[in-house]
């Protein structure tokens, strides 16, 4: 018998026991699921996903779209997947440039900044997500009300109603279509190779450009482009209001992740081999030279994996915003079970879309990994 056969028999014997694996799994699963339909049908538990389309009866705090009290559970379910969406991917962009920024000091030479990102690494690293929550949560509704509101600069307040700020004066997708030219612009302009003095002019004369085209098609006659919060009787009117939940959960999520992601960034820069950094200083480059054309894309290589991991954990940390009442993914399931009953369906909705979520965040970090990775020649 020749080594082709013995290795055709090896591979034949492999994809039998994946078979079997596979067939005693299904089976393990279809019979888990019968079970359970016998025994919702025993309690006089209805199975399925028609509850969808029933109407939720109950409101919440936080939206992104229009929602009222009469919207279905299959749009309730989507604006809380939303919101969980947004504040996951805000949370992600903070913690990362914060955690950059921090892992950065704590490679510094300077003792102050090494010392302060050091003390902000243990301190927010070693308290709990959720008591972290809670802490700012009791903060911020202990704050002072709309009249006696903190004015932290012009145009943006703070109280126990949440952080009032200016808004664009325009519609959402207008906006965001002016963010997206923004982010290209400033690709294009790193593509053409010009100092970071011309590229902030480019940067400011477009955004300038742009917001006057915006506001002469868009913005209502005789109102201007931006929107200021202005105290009116009890309340703000006007800008745009974060209000006390949001802002709790982007404090404690960015606070906590930027800690980790810190970490992450300190060990990617001390696995850079000291000859390149003494081969930088002998040519003459000075410290941040060597920190953004030696170090940073060196340690990016080893930073990028465990990064990745943080990520996915920043995003799974959206949860906590059940212990503050926020209306993310898993408040939104958690009330919908207690309302409609339908455990097991509203469970695996939940699962699914983070299994989505993180599956998708896993694959880019793999894709990034992949192009950071040295081509061999």
């Amino acid at each position: 018998m020749d080594v082709a056969e013995l290795k055709a028999r090896a591979q034949r014997r492999k994809l039998i026991i994946q078979g079997l694996i596979i067939a005693v799994t299904a089976l393990a699963v279809y019979g888990a699921i019968q079970s359970a339909k016998v025994n919702l049908s025993a309690l006089g538990l209805t199975s399925g996903f028609g509850f969808l389309e029933r109407s939720t009866g109950w409101s919440y705090s936080f939206s992104l779209i229009d929602r009222d009290i009469s919207d279905s559970y299959a749009r309730t379910l989507t604006i809380g997947f939303l919101n969980t969406l947004f504040v996951g991917a805000l949370t992600i962009v903070l913690s990362t440039i914060i955690g950059f920024l921090i892992g950065t000091f704590r490679d510094s030479r300077n003792p102050a900044l090494k010392t302060a990102a050091t003390v902000y690494t243990q301190i927010f690293r070693n308290i709990p997500l959720i008591l972290q929550g809670i802490f700012w949560y009791a903060i911020m509704i202990h704050l002072p009300g709309p009249r006696q509101a903190m004015s932290l600069s012009d145009g943006v307040f703070l109280s126990n109603r949440g952080l009032m700020v200016p808004v664009l004066n325009l519609p959402l997708v207008v906006a965001l279509v002016l963010v997206l030219i923004m982010i290209a612009a400033v690709f294009l302009l790193r593509k053409a190779r010009i100092g970071i003095f011309q590229s902030a002019i480019a940067w400011v004369g477009l955004l300038v450009l742009l917001l006057l085209v915006a506001s002469g098609l868009y913005v209502p006659t005789g109102e201007s482009v931006f929107s200021w919060p202005e105290l009116k009787g009890l309340r703000f009117v006007g800008g745009l209001t974060i209000s006390p939940e949001l802002l709790v959960m982007i404090i404690a999520i960015v606070l906590y992740g930027s800690a980790y992601i810190a970490e992450v960034v300190r060990g990617g820069l001390a696995e850079v081999p000291k000859g390149l950094i003494e081969a930088g200083e002998a040519l003459g480059l000075n410290q941040r030279a060597i920190w953004s054309r030696i170090k940073m894309p060196m340690a990016l290589r080893t930073i990028i994996p465990p990064l990745g991991n943080q990520w996915i954990f920043i995003m799974k940390a959206t949860t906590i915003g059940v212990a503050i009442g926020f209306s993310d993914l898993f408040y939104i399931v958690s009330t919908s079970i207690t309302q409609s009953g339908q455990t097991l369906e509203l469970i695996a909705i939940l699962m699914g879309c983070f299994l989505l979520v993180n599956f998708s965040i896993a694959q880019f970090v793999n894709w990034l990994n992949d192009k950071l990775k040295l081509k061999a020649h």
